[in-house]
């Protein structure tokens, strides 16, 4: 492992660490999501208790990782992981509730899969969040300064990449694999050109049809 990127995990690590320093945190959890601006499919939310000692080369916020470097990132913190969970909010439920709230609900469906419960969960930028009484810190850019919520945003990225995958598999016509849903150029023209499918979120889209 290079000196710099030691130094880079190291300083990712910092603030966690100093957390451990209260013996009534042994185990911490970090949350992120991904989804909440697309114009189609649901909002992923990941999150992951890591080991103490854990020092995964590359870990880091998922939009400054490669997508080929996110899925070898996947199975290595999912590998390694005390445990981890994904919670999961379709596009009828973004609708329905909108994005906010439904990203809210991820966080909790995503906290109650872990196996192991947390002393402390760090999540990135969301409060009043239902952590079923587990008490939490909201950061700013978390998934840039906090080791676990960066391990998190990778778990939910690649998870939701994943289903864009199989879902242009049965709508090929939008391009979901290249874009994940986003509202690209392609995205937009292939929207106007053939309409919604029950993929997309219709209070996202009503400013494109």
């Amino acid at each position: 492992m290079k000196e710099k990127e030691i130094e880079r995990l190291n300083l990712l690590k910092q603030d966690e660490m100093s957390l451990y320093d209260n013996p009534n945190i042994q185990y911490i959890c970090g949350i992120d999501e991904a989804g909440r601006g697309p114009l189609a499919g649901p909002v992923v939310v990941g999150a992951v208790i890591m080991p103490k000692d854990s020092f995964i080369e590359g870990v880091n916020d998922s939009k400054k990782v490669s997508e080929k470097k996110r899925e070898k990132l996947y199975d290595l913190i999912t590998e390694e992981a005390i445990s981890y969970g994904v919670g999961i909010v379709d596009q009828n439920e973004i609708d329905e509730v909108n994005i906010l709230n439904a990203t809210k609900h991820a966080v909790t469906m995503a906290i109650e899969k872990l196996n192991v419960k947390p002393d402390l969960i760090l999540v990135d930028a969301l409060t009043n969040i239902d952590t079923k009484g587990i008490p939490y810190r909201s950061i700013i850019k978390g998934d840039a300064k906090e080791y676990s919520i960066a391990a998190a945003s990778i778990i939910a990225k690649v998870t939701r990449d994943r289903m864009m995958y199989e879902w242009d598999q049965v709508f090929p016509q939008y391009g979901f694999a290249k874009h994940k849903g986003y509202g690209t150029a392609a995205h937009i023209a292939a929207l106007k050109e053939n309409g919604p499918c029950l993929l997309h979120r219709k209070s996202f889209i009503k400013n494109f049809i």
